[in-house]
């Protein structure tokens, strides 16, 4: 029995994970793969207080450094579906059954796909979702981005230090990005842009070649030749264990108030995973902080 099992360990959860075993509780901390969550998957965080620059792994690594020491229990596995017993609730994953008094949703969230022909059928062959992970496999190529927000810009300009050239398409006629990585992106002489342009169709046999891309004002196809092709087009939440909780919007976003509580008492969500206008480490971090304290208020009153 814990006091507190916490799925997912990226920033808020790991947040979460502090603030409870601080308050001297049992906590169990589940991931199904190594913490940091989409941390591991960025290059550069430069806008975490205290630090100018510092890289998503090493920022995922000095937030798991501490738990270890306040025995917050590591647990892996895929966590398949929450059941709400009243007093306690279950945790059934892929590896086990746990039972704790309170649950705390860090899942956060996946980059969503273009669902084009070709992207499945390519992934880890040219396509890919993480610029950080592959962007060294493809030194001197010529590289598409695809998306117009901040991941997209920020992974282009760290795509050039390996790459021919980069271009990104976007689907409107400017971008979406803070001003800051839009002016360092206009100025990087290796990055083009495609404007009005979407994804038809990702060409290749046994790797990316070409990829077809139409321009959405003229309706015109045309096919250019790509090594490869990165692709940030959004999020979706990582959410499906909880459908049966009745917590989510119609788009999977777990709904919560500003204490982090759902309509489940004793169940919490945090970071990427909530229903929220801003998804920045330093939001989850706060999300995080404030669940540590709710569990521990939830526990002293109730048990």
């Amino acid at each position: 029995m814990f006091d507190t099992v916490i799925v997912g360990a990226g920033p808020a959860g790991m947040t979460a994970a502090l603030y409870a075993a601080r308050s001297n509780l049992k906590v169990a901390l589940i991931e199904r793969g190594i913490p940091g969550g989409q941390m591991n998957n960025t290059s550069d965080i430069e806008n975490y207080p205290g630090y100018a620059n510092i890289s998503g792994p090493d920022l995922a690594e000095k937030m798991f450094e501490p738990l270890e020491n306040l025995g917050v229990e590591h647990l892996f596995g895929q966590v398949e579906r929450i059941e709400d017993l009243g007093v306690t609730k279950k945790i059934v994953t892929d590896d086990g059954e746990y039972e704790a008094k309170t649950v705390v949703i860090a899942t956060g969230s996946n980059h969503r796909s273009l669902n084009v022909p070709g992207e499945e059928e390519l992934n880890s062959r040219g396509v890919s979702y993480c610029a950080v992970c592959d962007g060294a496999f493809f030194r001197d190529e010529d590289l598409l981005v695809v998306g117009g927000g901040d991941s997209a810009v920020e992974e282009a300009v760290f795509l050039t230090q390996f790459a021919k050239t980069v271009t990104i398409a976007h689907r409107r006629d400017q971008l979406r990005a803070q001003k800051v990585l839009q002016d360092r992106a206009f100025a990087n002489d290796k990055i083009h842009f495609a404007w009005n342009t979407v994804v038809e169709e990702i060409k290749g046999e046994q790797k990316v070649t070409s990829v077809l891309l139409k321009d959405v004002k003229t309706g015109e196809v045309r096919e250019q030749a790509f090594g490869g092709v990165f692709i940030y087009v959004g999020l979706d939440p990582v959410s499906d264990f909880a459908t049966e909780l009745g917590i989510l919007d119609e788009n999977g976003w777990v709904i919560t108030d500003d204490h982090m509580r759902t309509t489940v008492p004793g169940i919490f969500a945090v970071g990427d995973v909530r229903q929220k206008d801003l998804r920045q480490v330093t939001t989850a971090v706060g999300d995080g902080a404030i669940a540590g304290q709710e569990v521990y208020k939830y526990i002293t009153e109730n048990f």
